[in-house]
C-alpha cells in the first residue's frame, strides 16, 4: 500500500519531506497554491533537485498536487472562467519541472451555477483543452464529487463524458474520493466491488490513478462534502480498510484528507497499514 496524507509545502518542500517521513508515508499530496487562492509558492531548481533526490531514495509512489478549491473550471463569468483557466496552465508548468518520472495533477470539475450539467461539461473538456499539452509532465486527473449544490462530476458518467469530449481525453484520469462517492450514492460500504464493477463500465479502471481516503460526517447518498476522520464517519474504518485492499485500489497512491494534524495522519496510516489492507 502507498499511503500518505496532505502535507503543507509553506515551508518549502525539505520540510514537507520531513513531513512525510515522520508520519510514515510513501506518498503525498500537496497544493499547488493557497487552496483558496492567490499566487504559488515558486521553488528553486535546487529544491526540487532535492525533492526528486528524496522520493527517489524513499521510494515514493506519484504524489498528488492539487489545484486550489476556489478554481471553477465551468463557471458562468468570463473572469472566473479565464482565472481558473490561467491557473490551470500555470500549475501544469510548475509541475512540469518536478524532477519526478510522474506526478497528478487533481483538480475538482467545478459547479455548472446554473448553466446545467451539459453546459458545465461542455466548458471543463474545453477548459482542459485549453490548458494541457501532450509535452507536459504531469497527469490530469479529474476527482469524483459528491454532488452538493450545482457540482459537475458527483456521477461517473458525468465524468466520462468530460474525458470523450476533451482531445486530450486519452491522457486524463481519475482520483477517486470516498467521502464525495459514498455521498453521492455508490454505496462503497456494501457493495465495494459492484461500486469499481461501475466505474470500470463507465469511466474504464485504467482511468483509475490515485484515491483521497476519507470518512463522511454525512450519511449516504445526502451529496454533501463533509470529511471525517477514518472510522469516525458513516463510512467506517472496517470499510475503507475493506476498499482500498481490492484490487484495482490496493497499489494506487492513497491521500489522507481527513481533518488532522500530523499526529493524526500518522496514527491513521499506521492503523490502515496495520489491517492488512494492503494484502
Amino acid at each position: 500500500m502507498h499511503i500518505g496524507s496532505h502535507l503543507s509545502v509553506a515551508g518549502g518542500y525539505r520540510q514537507l519531506c520531513a513531513d512525510a517521513l515522520r508520519i510514515g508515508a510513501d506518498t503525498f499530496q500537496f497544493f499547488t497554491r493557497n487552496p483558496r487562492g492567490g499566487s504559488g509558492r515558486v521553488p528553486s531548481d535546487e529544491e526540487l533537485a532535492e525533492l526528486g533526490a528524496f522520493l527517489r531514495e524513499h521510494e515514493f509512489a506519484p504524489a498528488v498536487a492539487h489545484a486550489p478549491y476556489t478554481l471553477n473550471p465551468c463557471a458562468a463569468a468570463e473572469n472566473t472562467l479565464r482565472f481558473a483557466r490561467e491557473v490551470m496552465r500555470s500549475d501544469l508548468e510548475l509541475l512540469d519541472r518536478f524532477p519526478v518520472e510522474r506526478i497528478y495533477y487533481n483538480f475538482h470539475p467545478g459547479s455548472h451555477v446554473g448553466q446545467g450539467v451539459e453546459r458545465g461539461i461542455e466548458l471543463i473538456a474545453e477548459t482542459l483543452d485549453l490548458v494541457m499539452d501532450r509535452d507536459l509532465k504531469p497527469v490530469v486527473l479529474l476527482e469524483t464529487m459528491s454532488g452538493k449544490g450545482s457540482e459537475v462530476g458527483s456521477r461517473f458518467e458525468e465524468l466520462a463524458e468530460i474525458i470523450s469530449r476533451s482531445k486530450y481525453g486519452d491522457l486524463l484520469g481519475v482520483c477517486l474520493d470516498t467521502c464525495h462517492v459514498f455521498c453521492a450514492g455508490y454505496d462503497i460500504v456494501n457493495e465495494p466491488e459492484a461500486v469499481l464493477k461501475e466505474f470500470d463500465r463507465v469511466v474504464g479502471l485504467d482511468r483509475l490513478k490515485a484515491i483521497h481516503l476519507n470518512d463522511s460526517m454525512m450519511p449516504f447518498e445526502s451529496h454533501k462534502d463533509r470529511h471525517a476522520k477514518l472510522d469516525e464517519g458513516e463510512i467506517g474504518f472496517e470499510a475503507l480498510a475493506r476498499f482500498v485492499s481490492l484490487e484495482p485500489v490496493r497499489d494506487l497512491p492513497i491521500e489522507l484528507e481527513t481533518p488532522n494534524e500530523l499526529d493524526g495522519y500518522a496514527a491513521e496510516i499506521a492503523r490502515m497499514r496495520a489491517s492488512g489492507a494492503s494484502r
